[in-house]
């Protein structure tokens, strides 16, 4: 930029936004960024959309005079010369970030180099602040995209195709003309050593910023479906946690532990004795980090409460007598790979590993949580006494020694639920509620409760409800105490996911009569 062009665009910022309107704003080079383009246009070398030279700021000046906190697209900082309020990164130096993003996708470099570049992106990228991070998550997003001219064409020749002997050489084409270049982006960094180790924490970084930033989806979309490809369960090996692995992998066990909090390395030890087992499934390049893993106990019978199976003191169940498997946590450790399901294909897996090495095993089935239970009555608590019939009213009223019973009264006893018998009328209550929540409370067919949703999705029903199943505060805190078995019967896993899917959940007889 020469200093002609400089000062006219410091005093158009002066003008009036009527004066301003429609005058040019000058032009400011790109670092490595090739030939001129015409605004707007794409890279053909790059496949990356230029911004336009002619970005308005007229009525950015003017909400800026007005006091208001403007958030300009990367593609009008890129041409600017001057930071504003709450921009990490000054124009210049998103140029530069910009040229380096560009270098790694540069079609005229090699793979390996490709990926040399990335690496080399990436070991700046870690001495940046979070702002400055923000601002590359907004380049890759926003300057990476396909060429919607190239898109529409394609689109209109695929329409003519159709039906004719070219139909399916235009589909290809359309397909690939809306690949855009942030996919080719990606697959660069994950081609150096700690690429994808880099690339799924900065989702996990980036991901708490989406609501702020709706700009940044495009990016976590892209990401998204890249990962489903590198993480598929084809290319995940599983592999069994004991004792004795390495101990960086046993305290990555307790850092990861979502569930229920590992307190100490004897808790710890317990939980990988002989007759409890720890499956997680690893990535070749992520060894040292269990993407999810699965604790389970080898008992006689179906675990009605949390508190026996992690006693450091109860004695070692015989497995000479085991007939049932208990998974009763199952932690995701990657908060970058959101959206890629492992919980279907890894619960199975077990299943096969476990009848191969115990063939007395016949029973397979969870101790979960219910974590939304408690948020859930306190919401619809109202609707759940109006449900009730005159007997079960004047059962719960003559017990709570009420003239009626209210959502407030009911709440409120609630919170002694531990302290309950067992033919209490609010016992009964409760655990009608929490039984309707399970099968009956839907969203788009699913339930509610999101570990119902995960088990019931992969095939499972509702066998049992446990009262007072984890007294902890974490279990009164969820669902006053109260958690459920859910069943994997391995001969009826399609049965009753079909059944979900046409809105039926799949539950017991001992559920359905806590309904009536």
């Amino acid at each position: 930029m020469n200093t002609s062009d400089w000062i006219s665009r410091k005093v158009s910022k002066l003008l009036p936004a009527s004066s301003a309107k429609g005058k040019g704003t000058g032009s400011s080079a790109v670092p490595d960024s090739g030939a001129a383009k015409t605004p707007g246009s794409a890279d053909p070398m790059r496949g990356v959309v230029e911004p336009a030279r002619d970005a308005p700021v007229a009525a950015a000046s003017t909400a800026s005079a007005r006091g208001q906190v403007v958030s300009r697209s990367t593609g009008e900082r890129l041409v600017g010369t001057l930071r504003r309020k709450g921009e990490a990164m000054s124009p210049r130096a998103l140029r530069h970030a910009l040229a380096e993003l560009r270098a790694v996708v540069d079609g005229r470099v090699s793979e390996v180099e490709g990926g040399r570049r990335a690496s080399v992106f990436a070991q700046w990228y870690a001495a940046t602040t979070p702002a400055e991070r923000r601002d590359c998550w907004l380049l890759m997003s926003e300057q990476f995209v396909a060429d919607p001219q190239v898109i529409k064409l394609a689109q209109t020749r695929f329409a003519a195709a159709v039906g004719t002997s070219d139909e399916a050489v235009a589909e290809v084409q359309y397909r690939r003309s809306t690949v855009s270049p942030r996919r080719r982006l990606l697959q660069r960094f994950s081609a150096f050593p700690e690429g994808i180790r880099f690339l799924v924490d900065l989702r996990a970084e980036m991901l708490p910023a989406l609501r702020a930033d709706p700009q940044l989806q495009a990016l976590d979309v892209e990401m998204e479906y890249m990962f489903s490809t590198w993480f598929d369960v084809g290319f995940l090996d599983l592999r069994r946690i004991s004792w004795d692995s390495p101990a960086s992998l046993i305290e990555k066990l307790i850092k990861y532990e979502a569930v229920h909090d590992i307190k100490s390395w004897a808790d710890v030890k317990n939980r990988l004795d002989s007759d409890r087992r720890c499956y997680g499934f690893f990535h070749p390049r992520l060894p040292d980090d269990p993407l999810i893993f699965v604790e389970v106990a080898l008992l006689h019978e179906v675990a009605a409460g949390i508190t026996p199976l992690l006693d450091e003191s109860a004695a070692v169940e015989d497995l000479n007598k085991a007939t049932t498997a208990i998974f009763y946590s199952i932690s995701n450790t990657q908060a970058g790979l959101r959206g890629v399901s492992f919980g279907d294909s890894l619960i199975k897996r077990v299943v096969e590993t476990l009848k191969l090495e115990f063939p007395r095993l016949k029973t397979f089935a969870t101790l979960s949580p219910i974590p939304g239970f408690r948020t859930w009555l306190g919401k619809n608590a109202s609707a759940m006494l109006d449900q009730l019939d005159d007997k079960a009213r004047a059962e719960l009223t003559r017990e709570m020694e009420l003239e009626t019973v209210t959502v407030a009264q009911l709440l409120l006893g609630a919170e002694r639920a531990l302290e309950l018998d067992v033919n209490s009328s609010l016992r009964r209550m409760l655990l009608r509620c929490a039984a309707y929540y399970l099968s009956r409370a839907l969203v788009d067919g699913k339930p509610v409760d999101s570990v119902a949703r995960f088990h019931l999705g992969n095939g499972a029903r509702i066998e049992r409800l446990n009262w007072a199943g984890d007294p902890s505060s974490k279990g009164i805190k969820q669902s006053y105490g109260m958690m459920v078995n859910y069943l994997y019967d391995l001969k009826r896993l399609d049965r009753y996911r079909a059944n979900l899917l046409q809105g039926k959940v799949p539950a017991s007889a001992g559920i359905e009569e806590f309904l009536k």
